[in-house]
């Protein structure tokens, strides 16, 4: 995952546009919210990036923490975010010494796809002890082995049609293909999962899941799983 962190946290073209990357944000942010069941709840966006539209997600919720890898972008998030009480930014590092069952939501979204399976897996060991009795994990933006980028790229532009940034999109998809991220995709590669494969994985960390009817974000051809600590027969959480 290092060399997608640093990718991020480089002056990277994965927008079209200003418009776009708005848009991008607010989309997510709008999701995460339809998440949050209580105006109380203590929510976690576990490597969250930019989250330029954190404060309409942190105004649905008591406590958003805004977790990021990245130090160029945590360092932005500190800057932009400060005046926000509601609003706590800390590395992943941070993360792992928060205290015990104290997060209602976690979100990462868009974010296994850069892991490797064992990463992957240690997150979701760090989630699950820092997840209260009966809280989830919302798992977005998960890619499917047989859906390639010319789906990636169809969603981008239906997307980007009904927003008004088409020129902009096609533009930018020529900018990507030329780019570092293009260069590092086929270089490193992204994880994909089957549902039943991300099911699998989600229950062997000690979580029961089912995948959600629509994935966070544009793009309808990857997934989104909601999961739960798993209990039991006696009562007692797994693991």
């Amino acid at each position: 995952m290092d060399d997608w962190i640093d990718y991020y946290d480089s002056t990277h073209t994965i927008y079209a546009s200003r418009h776009h990357r708005d848009l991008h944000f607010e989309l997510i942010a709008r999701d995460i919210i339809g998440y949050i069941s209580s105006p109380d709840a203590v929510v976690l966006d576990y490597s969250c990036g930019e989250a330029l539209s954190a404060a309409k997600v942190a105004e649905a919720c008591g406590q958003l923490i805004l977790a990021e890898p990245a130090p160029g972008v945590r360092g932005r998030l500190i800057a932009r975010f400060a005046p926000n009480t509601k609003i706590r930014v800390r590395s992943l590092d941070d993360v792992r010494k928060m205290p015990e069952k104290s997060v209602d939501l976690v979100v990462m979204n868009s974010v296994a796809q850069y892991m490797t399976a064992a990463e992957l897996d240690a997150a979701l060991a760090v989630i699950k002890r820092q997840l209260k009795p009966g809280g989830r994990l919302i798992l977005g933006d998960i890619l499917r082995p047989e859906v390639g980028m010319p789906r990636d790229v169809f969603a981008l532009l239906r997307f980007a049609a009904k927003h008004g940034f088409l020129k902009d999109a096609l533009i930018g998809l020529v900018s990507t293909a030329l780019s570092d991220y293009r260069q590092l995709r086929a270089k490193v590669g992204l994880q994909r999962y089957s549902e039943a494969e991300m099911i699998a994985k989600l229950s062997a960390a000690g979580f029961s899941a089912s995948r959600a009817h629509f994935n966070i974000g544009h793009n309808p051809w990857r997934m989104t799983f909601v999961a739960r600590l798993a209990f039991s027969p006696a009562g007692v959480a797994a693991g």
